[in-house]
Parts: C-alpha cells; structure tokens; sequence
C-alpha cells in the first residue's frame, strides 16, 4: 500500500509543476497594468516605475518564475496588491467556508445519487427509473445560478423555511446548518445527475453478469446480490466521476457562493477580478488548482481501497 501511494505521489508532482505552469502564464497575460490598479490613473511614470521594481515586476519572466515556484515552495502566496495584506490570511479566512460547501454537496450527491441509481436500474422503465432519469437531467441542464434562484424564491422567499443570505457567519450551529442546506443542495444537484447516471448505468450492466446470476442461484437476499456483490462492481467508476466532477464543483461554488451571498473562495475571486489584484487572482488560481491535484490523488487512493487489484497496477 505504501508504494501505491508513493507511486501516486510521485505522478502528482510534474502535474502540479505544469498546473502552477500554466497559473504563472494566464496571470501575466491578463490585460491591464497592476501599478495603475493600485496607484491609479493620475500616478507618475517614476510613482509607478518604483512600485514596478518593488513587486518585481520589472525582473525578467524567468526570473519571477524562479521567485514565484521558490515562493510557492515556501508556503508564501505574496500579498494583495490592493490591500497589502498576505494573501494565505485572506485565503485562510474564506477557505473553511468553501471546503464546507463543496464537502457538503459532495455528500448531497452520494448519499442520494447512488441509491437512486440502483433503484432506477432495478426498476428499468419503470417509475422509479422515470424519475431517475428525469431528475438527472434536469440537474445537469438547470446552470447553477439559475437552480440557485429558483430555490431561493421558493424555500426561502415563499415559503421561508431558510435564510435568504446564507453569510455562513452564525455562531449556532443550527442557524449555520439552515445556512448551508440550500446552498449545498444547489451545489449538489449536478453531483446528484453525474452519480445517478454512472450508478444506474454500471448497474445495469452488473446485475446481468452470470456471477449475480450465480449469487440469485444459490438464494442470497435480494439486498446481498445488489448492494454487496452488484454495487461493489460499480464502485470504480462511481469514485471515478465523483474525482472528475469534483472540480466542477469548485467551479460551480463560484456561482453558488455569489447567488447566496456566502463568503468562500468563489467571492474573493470575483474581488481579485473587479479590482485586478493579479496577485492576489494568481493565489487564488494556485489554491484551487492545488485542491484539485490533491482531489486526484485521494481518488487514485480510493481506487486501492475499493479494488485491491488496482494496487498492483
């Protein structure tokens, strides 16, 4: 098992290197001037050559590439351009929010996808199969901003069951948990369409294979042939789709976060955006490109543990 995770560890390292790559890249061909942000359009040439040499952006490319892969190294994300604070501490303090959000959703999607999926792929063409398909449809075509309002105006503004602005900031845990139902469920919705689909379609596939044929043989319940030898066979690619579409999800708290007014990392891109804070935009970019990465490994991880076979691979 050790080995299995070094190997896995080892293959992460060149896909970071190239993500940071590529964030390094995008950030300095964003049009604008970072001095004019911060200093406006009435500063001097001097004014704004001096702030140039202290940001270092006057060094040549390669040299702020040296600094920003030895900075990221270190731990050190450098400060905002507009407020000067360190960008770990304005990242550190939404993060929570968003990692509760997506870790949320991420259960939302489980928890009712796969069951849904097994019942609609034990029930072919029936009800349940129906409204399986129905409802997977209807979460992958509904955009996120769009589903987020349509929630609010029926939970929260007709009915009132929650909050209209979820700020996420309540100290009972009851109140932080009405909070983040709506918001969660929205974020959900895509999970729960992408987990049905997998779900129902593997299972389709495995209760017609002659070794659950041979477990109805031999007059095991029901529940044993699906949910213990059927399903364990669909694990792989559920785990798969859940590794591949956790970074939509990050992407879609963007929108979330915005629609519901929460704070997370979805807000404060949208604030690096407005003010051009490219510092603090590329923080932002390698944070989240770092979640992905290590959502990869931990799915490579799961696979060990629900196929051992994959181990020797």
């Amino acid at each position: 098992m050790l080995r299995f995770v070094a190997k896995r560890l080892a293959l992460a390292v060149p896909t970071l290197w190239a993500v940071l790559t590529l964030v390094f890249v995008l950030v300095r061909i964003v049009p604008g001037d970072p001095t004019i942000v911060i200093l406006g359009d009435q500063a001097s040439p001097a004014a704004r050559a001096a702030l140039r040499e202290r940001l270092g952006l006057d060094q040549p490319l390669w040299s702020q590439y040296w600094d920003f892969m030895v900075q990221i190294l270190h731990g050190d994300l450098g400060r905002s351009l507009v407020t000067n604070r360190p960008i770990i501490t304005d990242v550190g303090a939404v993060l929570p929010f968003t990692i509760e959000l997506t870790v949320a959703a991420l259960v939302i999607g489980v928890v009712i996808g796969v069951p849904l999926g097994v019942m609609a792929a034990r029930r072919r063409d029936g009800f349940a199969d129906w409204f399986a398909r129905i409802f997977s449809l209807a979460g992958l075509s509904f955009p996120a901003f769009v589903s987020g309002i349509l929630l609010l105006i029926c939970f929260a503004v007709q009915l009132r069951w929650f909050p209209v602005i979820s700020t996420a900031n309540a100290s009972d845990p009851m109140e932080r948990l009405r909070a983040l139902v709506l918001p969660a469920f929205n974020l959900g919705l895509i999970m729960v369409a992408y987990v049905t689909r997998v779900t129902r379609s593997g299972m389709l596939k495995a209760l017609g294979e002659d070794y659950i044929r041979t477990a109805r043989a031999k007059g095991l319940p029901q529940r044993i042939v699906v949910w213990r030898h059927a399903l364990r066979n669909v694990l792989i690619p559920i785990v798969t789709v859940i590794g591949l579409y956790l970074g939509v999800l990050i992407g879609n708290a963007v929108v979330t976060e915005i629609v519901f007014n929460r704070p997370g990392l979805g807000k404060l891109i949208v604030t690096a955006l407005n003010q051009r804070d490219y510092a603090l935009l590329q923080g932002l970019m390698v944070v989240s490109a770092f979640a992905i990465v290590v959502a990869n490994i931990l799915t490579d991880l799961t696979y060990g543990l629900v196929d051992p076979r994959v181990k020797t691979a």
